[in-house]
C-alpha cells in the first residue's frame, strides 16, 4: 500500500506558500502522491498543478473535484493543461459532490447521481484521450473535442464512490475509487470486492483504491477525536457520509480517523492494507506539533516499506 499526503484545504485554510511547502514536505519525505481536495478555498486542480510545477519529484492528484458545476469538456481541458504542466504526474479524482452543497450553493440538480456520473464518465475518458464525443443524454449534452497538441497523456481517473451503484460504476468506467471518511470494515466488505468484480467484468485492470482519512499520532487520542468530531461534524449529518458511517458502525468521523500512538497508527494502516486498499491518503490532523509527529511516522513507514 502506497502512502500519499493530503495538502491544502482538507488540512485547514492555509496561505499559498504553506500549500507549496506541504507539497515540498511530502516530496522530501518520499510520499507517493500529494492529494488536493476541492473545498471552498483554493481550486484543487489549479493549486496542485502550480505547486507540482515547483516540486518535480512527486505524483499529484485531486481527491476530488466535484463535477456538477464543471462541464466535462471544460474539466478535460483543465486536467490536460495541468497534466502537461506537471509532466504526466496527475491523477484526476472526480465526484458528484455533496448534494446539499451542489443544490444549496449552485442551484444544480442532484437527482440520479449515478446516471449523471455515468454520462459524465462516458465522455470524460474519450475527451482526455483526445477523441471527439457526441452525447445527448438524459442529464448531459457534450459535443466536440478538446484540441491540444499531440503528446499529452490522459491522466488516470478515479471516482469518489461509496454507495454500491457508484462503486460498481467506478469499476466499470474508471481506474478506481477514492473514499473519504470510510473505515476498513466498509472498504474490505463492501467497496473492495464490488469494485474489483466490476472492473473484472468490464475487462479493466485491477482498480486503484485510495482511502483518505484524518490521521494523528498522539498520546491524547480522546482529545484529538473530540476535535475531529467537531471539525468534521458535517460528515456525520449529510446522507452521502452518514450511510457509510452507519455501515461501519461509527457515530461520526472521529470513529474512523486513525488516531493514537505510533503503534496504534501503524496498526490502523496495516488494517487498511490488509483489506485491499492500494493507496492511503493521509490527512495529518492537529496542532503544529501533532502533524509533524504524524508525518515523521508515515515517512518512516514509507522508508521501511520501500515506497
Amino acid at each position: 500500500m502506497q502512502i500519499g499526503l493530503a495538502v491544502g484545504d482538507v488540512r485547514g485554510p492555509a496561505p499559498w506558500d504553506v500549500v507549496v511547502d506541504q507539497v515540498q514536505v511530502a516530496a522530501a519525505a518520499g510520499f507517493a502522491t500529494a492529494w488536493s481536495s476541492q473545498a471552498l478555498g483554493w481550486d484543487a486542480l489549479t493549486a496542485i498543478g502550480l505547486a507540482a510545477a515547483a516540486v518535480p519529484d512527486i505524483a499529484v492528484g485531486t481527491a476530488v473535484v466535484p463535477v456538477p458545476q464543471r462541464h466535462p469538456m471544460v474539466l478535460a481541458a483543465q486536467a490536460l493543461t495541468v497534466q502537461a504542466a506537471v509532466g504526466a504526474r496527475l491523477t484526476l479524482g472526480v465526484g458528484v459532490g455533496v448534494g446539499a452543497m451542489v443544490s444549496g450553493m449552485f442551484g444544480l440538480p442532484t437527482d440520479r447521481p449515478v446516471q449523471r456520473m455515468r454520462e459524465y464518465l462516458t465522455v470524460l475518458g474519450p475527451l482526455l484521450r483526445g477523441h471527439s464525443v457526441d452525447l445527448r443524454g438524459d442529464t448531459l449534452t457534450a459535443v466536440g473535442a478538446v484540441t491540444l497538441p499531440a503528446g499529452v497523456a490522459a491522466p488516470a481517473v478515479l471516482v469518489a464512490a461509496m454507495g454500491p451503484r457508484m462503486v460498481r460504476l467506478a469499476g466499470e468506467l474508471s481506474d478506481g475509487a477514492v473514499t473519504w471518511m470510510t473505515g476498513p470494515k466498509t472498504l474490505g466488505e463492501h467497496i473492495v470486492p464490488l469494485i474489483t468484480k466490476a472492473a473484472s467484468a468490464a475487462q479493466r485492470p485491477a482498480p486503484r483504491i485510495v482511502a483518505g482519512l484524518p490521521v494523528c499520532v498522539t498520546d491524547a487520542p480522546d482529545d484529538v477525536r473530540a476535535r475531529i468530531a467537531e471539525q468534521f461534524a458535517l460528515a456525520a449529518q449529510v446522507p452521502e457520509y452518514r450511510a457509510t458511517l452507519d455501515r461501519e458502525g461509527a457515530a461520526g468521523p472521529q470513529d474512523v480517523a486513525i488516531v493514537g500512538t505510533e503503534t496504534r497508527v501503524t496498526q490502523g494502516l496495516t488494517r487498511l492494507r490488509d483489506v485491499g486498499v492500494t493507496e492511503f491518503m493521509a490527512a495529518p490532523y492537529g496542532t503544529a506539533a501533532e502533524p509533524r509527529r504524524t508525518i515523521e511516522l508515515l515517512a518512516d513507514l514509507n522508508r521501511r516499506t520501500g515506497r
